[in-house]
């Protein structure tokens, strides 16, 4: 034990032994609910960039977690095994660049292996049935809420050229016209929406 605590103490392990502390403290707050896994991630869905070279598509604390991991055990292998002085010190780099590296296979792999995120979309309302908020829908007017898969619902704009849509009518929702932003409905019996959650 008093080996490793040396090992883990020396330069250039010691630079990460402490921030190693720090981010299990991290984890073992996320375990017990006092933090959030993307407490500092950034981004769209909390998500490096695909591309960019830290995150490799994984949130932001996964894969600093993963570097950090990976960089001290590469430096406790080389204050463990190596003298003092520049063959010990040459860790370093090679720590930084097995940690690179590592995430960046790490990111590679959980794109393979995970499924991917799917990013709403304004077709997803296309075959839902609505419900028409407003007194009524025209060709020029009209509001209608829309429940997404998740569970969510939302208020949309939306436009006819059928008569009797007025509020509390059902509406099957059937194109999108990207030009006027709004949603293009027709009368539709609410009970033979497919979405309903069965009761």
């Amino acid at each position: 034990m008093a080996e490793f605590l040396r090992a883990a103490l020396a330069f250039p392990a010691a630079l990460f032994s402490f921030a190693l502390v720090v981010v299990a403290v991290y984890w073992l707050l996320v375990l017990v609910g006092g933090a959030g896994v993307h407490i500092l991630d950034g981004g769209e869905g909390g998500h490096a960039g695909t591309d960019d070279a830290a995150g490799a598509g994984l949130p932001v604390t996964v894969s600093l977690s993963l570097g950090l991991l990976s960089a001290w055990l590469v430096c406790l292998a080389g204050a463990a095994l190596l003298p003092a002085g520049p063959p010990r010190a040459a860790t370093l780099p090679v720590a930084l660049v097995v940690a690179w590296a590592g995430v960046r296979l790490a990111g590679r792999l959980a794109r393979r292996v995970l499924p991917p995120e799917k990013v709403a979309s304004r077709d997803d309302f296309i075959g839902r049935v609505c419900t028409v908020r407003t007194g009524r829908v025209a060709a020029d007017f009209g509001q209608a809420e829309v429940r997404a898969d998740d569970g969510s619902t939302a208020v949309v704009q939306v436009r006819t050229d059928d008569s009797g849509l007025t509020a509390g009518s059902s509406a099957l929702i059937y194109a999108y016209d990207a030009d006027g932003e709004f949603f293009r409905v027709t009368p539709f019996d609410g009970a033979l929406d497919p979405h309903e959650p069965v009761v």
